[in-house]
């Protein structure tokens, strides 16, 4: 695999669940690549199915999901494989863990709690290739890495704090040091100074090759260590940029209202509610919300440039009017 290939390519993934008398449009039409080295962060709202695209490519979606599109997962010399169509086997077996890690959202959720962590962490340890005599000093290691004392290994997952769990969670993702980790929300329930100690080592993951696709609502975070931003809204991906280019210059009108509502800039909460998933308007899914609204917004809007992103939307905010906006 050479550089400028993608690591993972999704293309037009859509993600529906059945309900007795509703469809839950979780994602929609999704399109997204990241490279060795890349850290890219999807944010938006909650409830905007963030999540969901993390477990849709895990294959950890529950009975009730449909799922379209593709997911290519290219690693080494091996063949390309598609996460959405791989067999459930072949998931458990050979990608999750060993190619793809995940950090989730709810630790507490998904740490056997008969073992404590340091059992945990050893047994992932040696299943990745440490011996017996390895094990027991490099989870340590690992867990100092991540901020936990190694004492602290000691106790059952029910003996942990929130943000302790969380903390084992990301050790226990880091373990088999896979080429791309998907992080669910990877700093719930730490205090400020873990959250850019967690931050900080995801972007060292990245630096050292690997790549991270981080799932948070935080903008601040992502503005942080993030390479790249793709903003999501009810569903579907409206604009995907370079950090840098998407916190100074957005394009997409929802873009600049989550930026509007930091504290350290306008403090102004994006107005309106976000629409239910299982009853989305026809066209453009933030229209009811934005001012720039128009009869043309009744009409899915397409992606188109910006120069250095993607934005989709019929009234694209221009750099002039930003800087308007922005206080000398």
């Amino acid at each position: 695999m050479t550089i400028t290939e993608p690591l993972l390519a999704v293309a037009g993934l859509t993600v529906r669940f059945r309900l007795p008398d509703a469809e839950v449009h979780a994602v929609t039409d999704l399109h997204l690549a990241i490279r060795p080295g890349e850290l890219l962060a999807v944010v938006g709202e909650s409830g905007c199915g963030k999540s969901v695209l993390a477990h849709a490519l895990l294959g950890l979606l529950p009975g009730n999901a449909t799922v379209t599109g593709s997911a290519l997962l290219r690693s080494g010399a091996a063949p390309a494989i598609d996460l959405l169509t791989c067999p459930p086997r072949q998931l458990a077996r050979q990608v999750r863990g060993r190619v793809v890690g995940l950090v989730p959202q709810s630790p507490a959720t998904s740490l056997t709690p008969v073992r404590t962590g340091r059992r945990l962490l050893v047994e992932t340890l040696r299943a990745h290739g440490h011996t017996r005599a390895q094990a027991p000093a490099a989870a340590d290691r690992l867990a100092a890495e991540v901020g936990l004392d190694p004492a602290d290994l000691d106790r059952y997952p029910h003996e942990l704090s929130g943000g302790m769990a969380q903390r084992l969670a990301t050790a226990l993702a880091l373990a088999p040091d896979p080429p791309l980790l998907l992080a669910d929300e990877p700093t719930t329930g730490l205090d400020r100074p873990l959250v850019d100690h967690t931050l900080d080592l995801l972007r060292r993951r990245c630096d050292a090759g690997a790549a991270v696709l981080l799932i948070t609502h935080d903008l601040t975070a992502a503005q942080r260590v993030a390479d790249t931003v793709a903003v999501m809204y009810a569903s579907r991906i409206v604009e995907h940029a370079p950090t840098e280019a998407l916190f100074d210059t957005p394009g997409h009108p929802y873009s600049a209202a989550l930026l509007d509502a930091l504290p350290q800039r306008a403090f102004r909460p994006v107005p309106g509610h976000p629409p239910m998933l299982t009853d989305l308007p026809v066209g453009c899914a933030f229209a009811a919300r934005c001012d720039r609204a128009t009869p043309a917004c009744r009409v899915q809007p397409a992606f188109t440039g910006t120069g250095v992103g993607r934005v989709a939307c019929h009234h694209p905010l221009e750099h002039a009017e930003l800087r308007a906006e922005v206080p000398a």
